[in-house]
């Protein structure tokens, strides 16, 4: 029986964290087993800064965006930076010495609440011989084995809404407004936030796109006297034969590449080809702040406590998912990328089926996706 669980958030926030790390605590309270959360997440499990958690600590943060253990997107543990006298700067490897503090100081398991790069640690670190259990956020919903991760539901409502309050401004100037949304090197977002916005055309990462064919569905909408169009563009999008927009190279980071600026680009390029205003949005980080969706609170609320139980029935080294409408898991092998090596940047990650029912969806309604 186990007495003692860690928890750690790691890479970026998401709406539904605190929701999860709530199921997590109040199940382990029932079967009285202890939880402690490290903070900002693999640095606070390097440093072994952590706090005592308990239905108190927890008490009202189900709705709560963000995450009351904090989070950190720089800290690999299984490559630290370290300078030598000379000021000389390698990286080593400090896992070994992580896991044989967590095992001196009584640690049954850890639960790692994180992304694609965050499971890839949690699944090496089951390879150091700890016991971890795997709990995927990403509002991109590009975690393979799950049909949904919680957030996604939240960036969608927000990116909805703001396709909604454009409308009014494109419509009233006779504009052409684009909307870049989140979503890395996955369209759900974007996707999901068109269809339920009425967006006109939809660029995703999965479809790279043909300014022909968006400049033809602007056409095609003045013609019947709409003079007016909104783009929802995916960060991730890229034209024809082009590249992704890179916003900046994060050198300290495990993940460098920072995208940003494809919905400017769009912008810029329809602009000169119709010869009309047209104007670019970003959504950055509000898609992932402020209250968690309700969707998202049960949907947390269930995973924080699948993964608890998974813990106490000792199914270590796997990801608690919701796979065909059912919560249950998979091993943390078959989700961290098909890579073997440690700090190996190849992933697996889940892109939109172009056969899938949405993409159908998109189409059957007149959405351009600019192919």
């Amino acid at each position: 029986m186990i007495k003692k669980v860690g928890i750690l958030t790691a890479g970026g926030d998401c709406p539904g964290l605190n929701a999860v790390i709530r199921g997590i605590v109040k199940t382990a309270d029932y079967a009285s087993v202890e939880t402690y959360g490290f903070m900002q997440g693999y640095k606070g499990l390097y440093y072994n800064n952590f706090m005592k958690l308990d239905p108190t600590v927890v008490s009202g943060i189900i709705a709560k965006g963000g995450t009351i253990l904090g989070s950190n997107n720089k800290t690999n543990i299984f490559a630290m930076p370290v300078k030598d006298k000379n000021g000389e700067i390698s990286f080593e490897d400090k896992s070994f010495e992580v896991v044989e503090r967590l095992k001196r100081d009584n640690f049954d398991c850890l639960i790692i609440i994180g992304g694609d790069g965050s499971l890839k640690s949690a699944r090496d670190f089951t390879r150091r011989g700890l016991n971890v259990i795997g709990v995927p956020k990403t509002i991109d919903n590009d975690v393979p084995y799950t049909d949904t991760t919680f957030g996604f539901n939240t960036a969608v409502t927000v990116a909805t809404e703001a396709i909604d309050r454009i409308r009014t401004t494109a419509e009233s100037h006779g504009r052409i407004l684009v909307l870049e949304v989140m979503g890395r090197y996955a369209g759900w977002i974007a996707l999901a936030a068109g269809i339920a916005g009425g967006a006109d055309t939809v660029l995703i990462p999965e479809i790279p796109y043909d300014f022909k064919s968006i400049v033809n569905k602007i056409n095609q909408r003045k013609s019947i006297g709409k003079n007016y169009s909104i783009i929802v563009v995916a960060e991730g999008a890229k034209p024809i034969g082009g590249n992704v927009a890179v916003k900046s190279i994060v050198s300290d980071s495990p993940d460098s590449i920072r995208l940003g600026g494809a919905g400017e680009f769009v912008a810029r390029e329809v602009e000169k080809l119709i010869g009309q205003e047209a104007r670019s949005t970003s959504l950055g980080y509000i898609q992932r702040g402020g209250d968690t969706s309700p969707y998202d609170r049960i949907l947390s609320t269930e995973y924080g406590a699948m993964a608890m139980q998974m813990a106490i029935d000792e199914k270590f080294n796997n990801m608690v998912t919701m796979l065909n409408g059912k919560i249950t898991y998979v091993p943390l092998e078959e989700v961290a990328g098909k890579d073997t090596a440690i700090g190996a940047s190849s992933s697996n990650i889940k892109t939109v089926d172009l056969n899938s029912d949405m993409i159908q969806t998109a189409r059957r309604v007149g959405i351009c996706l600019g192919d």
